[in-house]
């Protein structure tokens, strides 16, 4: 267990997301995060029983489970709705407090501007610690959703991301961007304290590519309209002809195939492929020649990294966190953003040159561990969070 001086800070950690942790410690960051820090975790998961939980983590996992100085604090699949945020918000509010009380808190970390955030100012307000906000997609693109045409839902939700937003920001001591133009679109919010750095992927445990043999394009994510699926699908079926040994796989949930006719669906050469555990996924990314994130809408990528981890090259589009990422031209390619055929033409370009993907993937792989990697998420958050203690900027 890493260990940490008791004088070290301690945080409050309030997560957004139901996706369970890891359970290999050294691809936890928290684990990583306890040489400098320690704290607390509030954890929505998706399990409905806390026996799923022992089952995963182990026996004596639930209510609550040690990873090195923090401690998950588990809420039991929270219902989708209001009634889920009023259970979320009692539970993060009556625990922080609680866990405070024990052993004060000097710092709140949120994931997200939506619930969490709101949240965090509550017990920021309550206990006196300071505030980060990390901000985890591009929030002036949170109108698209999946549908070309956004609906009136669609634009009030807009408002109340951005109220949220405000809210905030302007609340946070500190905030967390994965891009340096993140909150440009907020005439406000520019002058915000912020600390732009990646989020965390084990890149350590990727296996490098071993993609032979007949090239691969993949594709791993969903919504289909917001990843900007249908843009890659065009492309593959423009350029399908002049390259009869190349495959597309897409990898994720795809309700809206039914939509589709079957010229796309009968495709032999585009494979639809089913979620998967997350080690699995990794296998395919190294199996594949190009690793593609056409985005409408991307807060980063996380999958970026782990494709250039792999070694594989990386076509993405100029949203977001995706240009702060891929270096166009070295660790792969740039389009703008619902450019089908610009796509086209960056994949032409990988398709034709296999030394061309040598290249450009050896070159993610060097960037991935000099810039992205775990050590430097490390320093970079606990950077964030003594900026936050001292009111530096």
């Amino acid at each position: 267990m890493p260990h940490v001086s008791p004088e070290s800070p301690r945080i409050l950690y309030i997560h957004g997301t139901r996706v369970p942790p890891p359970t290999d410690p050294s691809q936890d960051r928290f684990y990583l995060l306890s040489r400098h820090l320690q704290g607390d975790i509030l954890q929505p998961i998706w399990f409905v029983e806390g026996s799923q939980v022992e089952e995963r983590f182990g026996p004596g996992s639930f209510p609550q489970h040690s990873v090195g100085n923090f401690t998950y604090h588990w809420l039991l699949n929270p219902p989708k709705g209001a009634s889920g945020w009023l259970r979320r918000i009692r539970f993060t509010l009556s625990t922080a407090l609680k866990l405070h009380n024990q052993h004060p808190f000097d710092c709140v970390v949120v994931y997200s501007h939506f619930l969490p955030a709101l949240c965090g100012i509550a017990v920021k307000w309550f206990t006196g610690a300071k505030l980060i906000v990390e901000i985890a997609t591009s929030p002036s693109l949170l109108h698209l959703t999946n549908r070309p045409v956004p609906t009136f839902k669609d634009k009030l939700m807009h408002r109340f991301s951005n109220m949220c937003l405000h809210l905030a920001v302007l609340a946070a001591d500190q905030t967390h961007v994965l891009a340096p133009n993140t909150l440009d679109a907020y005439p406000r919010l520019r002058t915000a304290p912020q600390s732009v750095f990646h989020d965390f992927v084990p890149v350590a445990s990727i296996r490098r590519t071993r993609g032979k043999g007949d090239p691969v394009i993949l594709m791993v994510g969903a919504p289909w309209y917001l990843k900007g699926i249908d843009l890659l699908v065009k492309a593959f079926m423009n350029l399908q002809a002049d390259y009869p040994s190349a495959k597309l796989q897409l990898l994720g949930h795809y309700p809206e195939l039914e939509k589709f006719d079957d010229t796309f669906r009968g495709n032999p050469r585009i494979e639809v492929l089913k979620g998967r555990p997350h080690p699995e996924t990794l296998e395919l990314i190294s199996q594949a020649s190009i690793f593609v994130l056409p985005s409408r809408c991307e807060g980063m990528g996380r999958v970026l990294l782990e494709a250039m981890g792999a070694g594989v090259p990386v076509v993405g589009s100029r949203v977001g966190g995706i240009p702060h990422v891929i270096r166009d031209g070295e660790t792969g390619y740039l389009f703008p953003s619902d450019d089908a055929a610009a796509l086209e033409d960056r994949l032409r370009r990988l398709l034709d040159d296999p030394s061309l993907r040598a290249r450009m993937g050896e070159a993610g792989f060097q960037l991935v561990q000099r810039e992205f990697s775990e050590e430097a998420y490390v320093a970079h958050f606990t950077g964030m969070v003594n900026a936050a203690m001292k009111g530096a900027q």
